[in-house]
């Protein structure tokens, strides 16, 4: 691509080659790259594709039109924000105005469906990726016309200027990363043509009709035969004819190719007579196979064409194929994608085109070849002829108590049933359909993948494979934007194929992770940096992988990595800069990617190895350079006389598994790359068509009930009623039919099947690797990401269609993950911070269901013991707020009022959202909990630093939401934006309950820490405990305060902000501290006894505050004789929240009351906020502040 930055408009100073009547400019049409565009734009080296590259960018093409009738289409790559049309030389368009917005210059808006010339109407219908826009324009009637996909959007424009001196231009106008593709005649028209109108490029007839006369002798010739002994010609089918036949035959065909050749190199010519040729010869029906012609011709093109004109014709012909397939419309039966992937097909089983196209970059390169793997979701489904598929619709109408949809409700009427059998039938006539375009893509890529074809140079794999890795490596640097040019979402489905990969084991070996071999750019390892790696783990790689590296290697990547590691501080890159589920920042070796650091480790590293063989005397060494992937050869992969190829290295611990196809170990990892780059991104973006059809089917339902109970004088609502009703139901037989398209397409049981299998090797690599001890650092990050990716897209995403039960194994499966999360969310081999926190964050998701959570308890006992020492660490430095809710969920269902699904307050308060989903069904874990009992109770050091840590981190949480609070009642005085500062809030409101959760689970499972003073830090946990539930009570059951206040305010991101969730918390923990019969006094002398103990708060909590009678009613108010009784909220202590302040801190100025500071400064000398050492204590009067 060229690149080019903004210039004011101009005519472009070009002599004019073509003088039809009414169109001025050169012959060919392409986009005006030199004066003619506004902003930042990627023009393709054709000139007729371009990539948006600034805010709103702006182009136009180098040809105009005065008078006649002309169109040109446009072939969109992407759907978002664009205007395309034409416009005159005088518009001059900036970052903010484009075609459209001037005076002259009129455009049609697909992407919000509208028409622009200055002022915006609505027009036409909304486009997607693959349809086809073409722009009419009739100057002899002023008119402006836009048809989709062939279908006319009636007459947008009327009465335009015309007249001497105006003109118009083709132009568009697009936003940031929109791309389309322009055709003014240079291939022949699509699909969709238009009577009347004229493309603004002359096609080249006299070419045209020399092709097809020429195409005409070659077909004679190949259906004649000589019979030589009777001297005559002789008629047969041309399919019969093989290159190897008569002589005249042969010198007959030179003479004309010596005329077709040349033709053959335009790619007008290509399109429109080869291609229909070649088509024309599989029309039949029938196998591929069942035509060998094609294969014939092919040998015939090499034979009598030039190299280069048979390069030229080929790539053309697969640019043309791949075109075709892209932007042809859905039918009923694929028959266009059909036809134009048999040809495909036919072509490359020519072993020599084959070859020729993998290694051709601009022609068959692995980016723009996955479009074949691509089947187009139509968005309007009557164009589609899903109608005439599937003629009945239907959608779950039955919802369990979750919000769910019943696969086979049991109260389903005859009717529904009638219905829901007629759509599944549909279904299945449809995933029919797709099945036949899906096995020739599968026959594509064994093509690709063929090992066996050296008769004309290296193995078509190997050729894939090199493409194939930097296909991955563009990626992975954002430099293909892949999601516009190819969605990728079937690649991985279809390589993932058995009969292709069933020599190859199900994972990949762990060496591969290390020997160089393979590249991995510079992705992510779970131990840092390869080359931080390198330096410290030599000696492990000498000792467990017979492995030694080059000093001279070692040195130069200290040397290179130098600069980085200054502005680092450290030996390593911060760890977990950039989430491997999104695209790296780009490097600025990209531009030579040979010569970048990341392949000088991997590809030229010059490395000493030993055979991995095992003899009693000391193994020889051999030393081996491996080679840049570009480079590599078969034998560098697949290994010979004693070279092991990819699995040079084998560690100690690795069984020595014979693998016959090397090569498969990288396609299998590249696929999972593959899938952790944009695969399952993909996978997640049409669950929203799932999710539409849910929430259209409740409304619905909604409405017919409604419906049922609206009286019949209230005959306005109930026509209200009747039209949403038919809204709905009309979106509904939309969406529904597309959601079958995608359920055959996406969600099938085979993709279902082929991401599980994606799951399998990812767990056994892991598990591989794991075994290697310190060697585990080299493995990438990736294939973590992609075991808990592909767990999440089997529960998530293929549900209800398809079920994660009936998947082969799958119990096991789970527990295999299961062991995975428990042990390495807590290893320290593992220094990535994303990666951490979502192996922390994918435990935490686990233990929320119960077939996820009855997978961790069927791990091995050591396992589970060590997963729960792990989360019993201490919270300081580490993100414990992950831990504290794992915890939380172990116990959920078994605490004081902790059994409800969805927040109780929130019902009473928000009745409409009782039957909407909460919080999921309670699953607690008795097992864990008693591990978790056994540990505490056991290690009386670990107890006592973890609940140490716990009431740390609840003093400060609860301390923060006070303060939040605060702030939002100031910021509501002063009408401020604060809808951040409520998400901090309820984030620090949640966090407090939790902690209180986790302190109640412990002391119902571990009373003794607190009341069994013989503990040396029993005593003092329950004190802390007292005191911290005491500040917790005084400030949520306080009358008419700042909880109150916001509680009642009800305002939105606050609706989980209650009295009931702390409160029954906090109760559950006095009750279980309580209620001990033998302990009972002790604790509440120590409640009682804390300088923050109130009686009303205790009252609040019985419900007896407003009431005098009770058996609190008539004891005096407990005070504090240290602390004053506070006269305004502003001056209670902001420890306990139950006294004034009365101490100031020395030296840092810190305030709170005496008792706090009292009880504080027994244990530290460190300030409460800031944790200064405090050298003194002084009385604070609020009377002594300065006015």
């Amino acid at each position: 691509m060229e690149k080019y930055r903004g210039a004011n408009l101009s005519f472009p100073n070009t002599s004019y080659s073509d003088q039809t009547e009414g169109r001025l400019g050169p012959q060919p049409v392409v986009l005006d790259h030199t004066s003619g565009f506004e902003g930042l734009l990627f023009v393709d080296d054709d000139l007729l594709g371009v990539i948006g590259h600034s805010n709103f960018s702006s182009i136009r093409a180098t040809t105009c039109v005065y008078k006649g009738k002309w169109a040109y289409e446009v072939l969109i790559s992407s759907q978002g924000l664009m205007q395309i049309g034409w416009c005159t030389l005088s518009c001059r368009f900036n970052q903010e105005e484009g075609v459209g917005d001037t005076p002259d210059s009129y455009a049609y808006d697909g992407n919000r469906v509208r028409k622009w010339n200055v002022t915006t109407t609505n027009y036409g219908k909304s486009w997607a990726a693959g349809d086809i826009v073409s722009c009419l324009i009739d100057l002899d009637e002023g008119t402006i016309t836009f048809c989709l996909n062939g279908q006319s959007l009636g007459t947008a424009f009327t009465s335009i200027k015309t007249g001497p001196g105006v003109a118009y231009f083709p132009a568009i106008s697009l936003s940031f990363k929109e791309s389309v593709a322009f055709n003014f005649g240079s291939r022949p028209c699509s699909t969709y043509p238009v009577e009347g109108y004229l493309p603004l490029q002359n096609p080249p007839a006299a070419d045209l009709m020399k092709a097809h006369r020429l195409l005409g002798y070659i077909r004679n010739i190949l259906s004649t035969s000589i019979d030589i002994q009777e001297e005559r010609l002789l008629e047969r089918d041309c399919a019969l004819w093989k290159l190897h036949g008569e002589p005249t035959v042969l010198i007959t065909l030179a003479h004309i190719f010596n005329h077709f050749a040349p033709l053959m190199c335009k790619v007008y010519l290509v399109e429109d007579v080869l291609m229909n040729f070649l088509l024309g010869i599989l029309e039949g029906g029938g196998s591929v196979d069942e035509h060998p012609l094609i294969q014939q011709l092919l040998h015939l093109f090499w034979l009598l064409m030039e190299d280069y004109e048979v390069n030229e014709c080929l790539k053309q012909l697969m640019m043309s194929l791949l075109r075709a397939y892209r932007f042809s419309p859905i039918i009923p039966d694929l028959g266009f994608q059909i036809h134009y992937l048999r040809l495909t097909t036919a072509i490359l089983r020519h072993e020599k085109s084959r070859k020729y196209l993998l290694n051709n970059e601009l022609t068959f390169d692995v980016l723009r070849s996955v479009v074949f793997f691509y089947i187009k979701t139509p968005l309007r489904v009557k164009e589609a002829g899903l109608e005439e598929l599937i003629p009945t619709t239907w959608w779950p109408t039955h919802f369990d108590k979750e919000g769910k949809d019943e696969r086979e409700p049991k109260d389903e009427s005859a009717d529904e049933r009638l219905r829901r059998r007629a759509y599944e039938r549909g279904c299945q006539r449809l995933k029919k359909r797709i099945e036949v375009v899906e096995e020739l893509q599968v026959q594509i890529l064994r093509l690709l993948l063929n090992n066996k074809d050296k008769t004309t140079g290296e193995a078509s794999r190997y050729i894939f494979l090199n493409k194939f890795r930097k296909f991955l490596q563009e990626n992975a640097s954002n430099r293909g934007h892949p999601t516009a040019l190819c969605p990728p979402e079937y690649m991985v489905c279809f390589l993932i194929d058995s009969s292709v990969l069933t020599p190859c084991r199900r994972l990949c070996p762990p060496q591969l992770f290390y020997n160089g071999k393979v590249d991995y750019f510079d992705l992510q390892r779970l131990g840092g940096l390869l080359s931080h790696l390198k330096k410290t783990l030599k000696d492990d790689l000498a000792g467990k992988a017979n492995i030694i590296i080059d000093p001279a290697e070692i040195q130069a990547t200290s040397m290179d990595d130098l600069d980085e590691d200054e502005e680092s501080g450290a030996a390593q890159r911060p760890f977990g800069a950039a989430a491997m589920g999104g695209a790296l920042a780009r490097p600025s070796w990209l531009s030579s990617p040979t010569l970048g650091r990341a392949n000088r480790f991997l590809s030229t590293a010059a490395v000493s190895l030993m055979t991995p063989r095992r003899p009693l005397t000391q193994p020889e060494k051999v030393k081996v350079r491996t080679l840049a992937v570009e480079q590599r050869t078969e034998e560098d992969i697949e290994g010979s006389h004693g070279n092991d190829g990819l699995l040079l290295g084998r560690p100690l611990e690795e069984p020595d598994h014979v693998v016959a196809d090397k090569s498969l170990l990288e396609i299998v990892d590249g696929i999972v790359m593959m899938y952790n780059l944009s695969v399952h991104q993909q996978l997640g973006k049409m669950v929203v068509v799932s999710d539409d059809v849910h929430e259209y089917a409740v409304a619905l339902k909604d409405t017919e009930e409604k419906i049922a109970r609206c009286p019949a004088r209230r005959a306005d609502i109930l026509d209200e009623l009747q039209k949403s009703q038919k809204v709905f139901a009309e979106k509904l037989n939309h969406l529904s039919r597309r959601l079958a398209w995608i359920n055959a397409t996406i969600y099938s049981k085979e993709k279902m099947m082929d991401v599980y299998w994606l799951l399998c090797v990812c767990i056994r690599t892991i598990e591989h690797a794991d075994n290697t001890g310190s060697l585990f650092a080299f493995a990438p990050e990736l294939y973590l990401n992609v075991a808990m990716n592909a767990y999440s897209a089997l529960k998530n995403y293929f549900s209800p269609a398809n079920s994660m039960e009936e998947l082969p194994g799958y119990e096991e499966t789970l527990t295999q993950l299961a062991a995975i999360l428990a042990k390495h969310f807590a290893d320290p081999r593992i220094v990535g911070t994303d990666i951490k926190d979502s192996l922390m964050q994918a435990l935490a998701s686990y233990v929320c269901y119960p077939q996820s959570l009855r997978a961790v308890e069927r791990i091995p006992e050591e396992q589970r013991v060590a997963m729960m020492r792990n989360l019993l660490a201490p919270y300081e430095q580490r993100p414990w707020a992950q831990t504290n809710w794992i915890l939380v969920r172990l116990w959920r269902g078994c605490g004081f009022g902790y059994r409800y699904t969805r927040l109780p307050h929130l019902l009473k308060t928000k009745p409409e959202d009782a039957n909407l989903p909460s919080l999921q069904k309670p699953c607690p874990s008795l097992l864990l909990q008693r591990h978790m009992a056994e540990l505490l109770s056991l290690d009386k050091d670990m107890a006592a630093s973890f609940l140490n840590s716990v009431l740390n981190q609840l003093n400060w949480a609860f301390s923060e939401f006070i303060g939040m609070i605060q702030e939002v009642i100031v910021s509501l005085d002063g009408c401020l934006n604060c809808s951040q500062l409520l998400n901090v809030c309820a984030t620090c409101f949640d966090l407090s309950v939790s902690l209180l959760r986790v302190l109640e689970m412990t002391v119902t499972l571990v009373p003794e820490i607190f009341l069994d003073w013989s503990r040396p830090s029993a005593e003092l946990l329950l004190r802390r405990l007292a005191q911290l539930l005491n500040q917790v009570l005084n400030r949520v059951t306080a009358e008419k305060n700042l909880f109150d206040r916001v509680v009642n305010l009800r305002l939105p991101g606050l609706e989980s902000v209650d009295h009931y969730p702390i409160l029954v918390a906090v109760t559950g923990i006095l009750v279980r501290i309580l209620v001990d019969g033998d302990r009972v006094s002790r604790a509440s002398s120590v409640l009682l006894s804390d300088p923050c103990f109130q009686l009303h708060s205790i009252q609040h909590l019985l419900g007896e505050a407003g009431d005098s009678s009770g058996s609190f009613g008539h004891a005096p108010p407990i005070t504090c004789s240290l602390c004053p009784q506070p006269t305004s909220e502003e001056d209670l202590c902001p420890i306990c929240y139950a006294h004034s302040i009365s101490a100031i801190f020395k030296p840092c100025s810190h305030k709170s009351c005496k008792a706090c500071i009292n009880q504080h400064l027994m244990n530290n000398k460190d300030c409460f906020f800031c944790k200064a050492t405090i050298t003194g204590v002084e009385d604070y009067s609020p009377t002594t502040s300065t006015f």
